[in-house]
């Protein structure tokens, strides 16, 4: 197939955590035979902020974990859809994108015979309605939601037709465990701060365990307003800035456990998502430990492949029992790693993928994988 995909970034992380998904995917697909062209705007927000921050050589430094991952940059105005689209087979268009690209690319579509889908990896749906009521997906043939409330959400408002419940991953090729050679701490946590809306469940499930328990541990992320970075001091923790995030597994490799703490639009309102943090914490074999959050579709088996805290106090008694208890932490860690190589990396995902192709009515002989990939990754 010749696909075409519309992302806000492809070669930035910086407080752009889909990266990680949508780099897989594309190499997974490019794996298979695929013929995959990616176009980002020439001045978003995310590799903007990366370039002008940690400069230009970031972007050689992510050859070297993505072997030949390629961008297109593109003006809106000058865009030529024509030209782009040409020969396309399926078109995929991540809700980060402008209102009118989203709008024109629907009305392309109308014209042509191509398959168009809307990819959701947000919670705007929810907390921000009226901005996402505002896509005009018309023309679309249908909904990629990272989550069955998100998909049933787009259903129930009338906002498609057509959806389908197309998880986040593992990126294996590059999440996957590294030997530990050192050990630089005891607990480490990945993660932006942003706008204020977990400050609280960081101070209980993070901030103060660490503390009150004399953990040596380090933060990594950006939007740390001044106020956190001192909460971060007070609490004893190293704040280590911005990390890419292909070198998380080497990070994870370094320290003993990671905890996860899900903002609260997904615990509220979007229950069964959990975001590619725990995906990746449990592809690199490290424990994890996580705040309330509801796995309402059984991708995982809390208390199998991680533990749950329900409140400040169980996180204080979930860190030392996986400090101190080598062997149960050890099955844990076996048994998440497990769970993602069975279940949940981008092998997978565009496994389910080119069976939506099928149904959408791509030719069977477009979508055949022309790699070893996918009956390696099958179950």
């Amino acid at each position: 197939m010749k696909l075409v995909l519309f992302y806000h970034s492809l070669l930035s992380d910086w407080n752009h955590g889909n990266a990680h998904f949508l780099r897989g995917i594309v190499q997974e697909l490019k794996s298979r035979g695929h013929e995959v062209q990616v176009y980002e705007p020439k001045d978003g927000w995310s590799l903007s902020n990366l370039t002008s921050q940690y400069g230009e050589e970031k972007l050689d430094e992510l050859q070297q974990y993505y072997p030949g991952l390629q961008t297109n940059f593109y003006d809106l105005e000058s865009l030529d859809l024509d030209q782009v689209l040409a020969g396309a087979d399926l078109v995929l268009m991540h809700e980060w994108n402008d209102h009118d690209l989203v709008r024109l690319v629907g009305e392309h579509r109308r014209q042509n015979n191509y398959r168009l889908l809307f990819h959701d990896t947000h919670h705007r749906a929810v907390t921000e309605r009226d901005s996402m009521a505002a896509y005009d997906l018309t023309h679309y043939d249908g909904v990629l939601a990272f989550g069955n409330v998100i998909k049933e959400l787009y259903l129930r408002e009338g906002w498609t037709q057509n959806a389908w419940t197309w998880h986040e991953a593992a990126d294996t090729r590059v999440f996957f465990p590294r030997t530990k050679t050192e050990t630089e701490g005891d607990l480490v946590w990945i993660g932006n701060w942003g706008d204020e809306e977990r400050t609280a469940e960081l101070h209980e499930f993070l901030l103060n365990p660490v503390k009150e328990l004399g953990l040596k541990a380090k933060v990594y992320g950006v939007r740390y307003p001044d106020h956190a970075i001192k909460s971060l001091a007070e609490a004893g923790i190293e704040y280590g800035e911005w990390l890419p995030n292909y070198m998380a597994p080497e990070v994870f490799a370094k320290y003993k456990v990671t905890v996860h703490v899900p903002r609260r639009p997904y615990v509220e309102a979007l229950p069964g998502i959990p975001t590619i943090r725990p995906f990746e914490a449990l592809a690199c074999g490290i424990p994890l430990i996580t705040a309330p959050w509801e796995d309402a579709e059984n991708l995982f088996t809390p208390g199998v492949d991680f533990l749950v805290a329900q409140n400040g106090g169980e996180m204080k008694k979930h860190l030392q029992n996986v400090l101190q208890n080598t062997r149960r932490t050890q099955e844990m860690v076996a048994n998440g790693l497990r769970t993602i190589n069975r279940r949940h990396s981008c092998s997978h995902r565009v496994n389910e993928l080119e069976i939506i192709c099928e149904e959408l009515g791509i030719a069977p002989e477009k979508i055949k994988s022309s790699s070893k990939s996918a009956a390696a990754y099958a179950e």
